[in-house]
């Protein structure tokens, strides 16, 4: 059974170390787990997990963020993966730092990146993994936030969340969607 991971972020090394790429930094985290490296294919960058039979596509789109669902497309369409069988790892300012929320569907909630797979899928209907970015800004500074490199202090908690958030896209590919929320969500 296959599976389409996409992680969320921008190309380029000056959004590397950013918050807005936490979506990358996840998958990176799980291909370095597994031994294996991405490679520069069509829309984006890719490699193959294997998990107890299951086959997980990694894909960090080279779309931008804002134009990340012709990547999405592309791969679903691609590998012929049913939307159920897809999960989108993304940022959120509306949950706490390094905290992970795991929803079935919903709204873009003003991120363009859902936002673009939205409509390119005629549907909001896809699972997705919002990992809690924090909303340590001042009135007019989201921007800069979401794109502002991480503090030392939430550097040195990163790996812990990365192998969470790992463990919990393992889980969904072996146990399903209900269990792994059961599992995983964060209060």
């Amino acid at each position: 059974m296959k599976y389409l991971i996409v992680g969320l972020g921008n190309i380029g090394s000056e959004y590397s170390q950013t918050r807005h790429n936490i979506g990358f930094k996840v998958l990176d985290a799980l291909a370095e787990a597994s031994n294996t490296s991405f490679v520069s294919e069509r829309y984006g960058s890719v490699c193959t997990v294997k998990h107890k039979g299951r086959t997980l596509i990694l894909l960090k789109p080279s779309t931008y963020m804002n134009l990340s669902g012709k990547a999405v497309k592309y791969w679903m369409d691609r590998e012929k993966i049913n939307i159920d069988n897809m999960m989108v790892v993304v940022d959120d300012l509306a949950i706490p730092f390094c905290k992970i929320r795991i929803r079935k569907s919903g709204s873009d909630a003003g991120h363009n990146g859902l936002k673009n797979i939205n409509e390119l899928l005629s549907t909001q209907g896809y699972i997705r993994m919002r990992m809690g970015i924090g909303s340590e800004f001042a009135k007019g500074q989201q921007v800069d936030y979401v794109l502002g490199k991480w503090s030392a202090d939430e550097i040195k908690a990163l790996p812990e969340r990365f192998e969470k958030a790992c463990e919990a896209i393992k889980s969904f590919s072996t146990i399903g969607i209900d269990r792994t929320m059961n599992l995983f969500n964060e209060k």
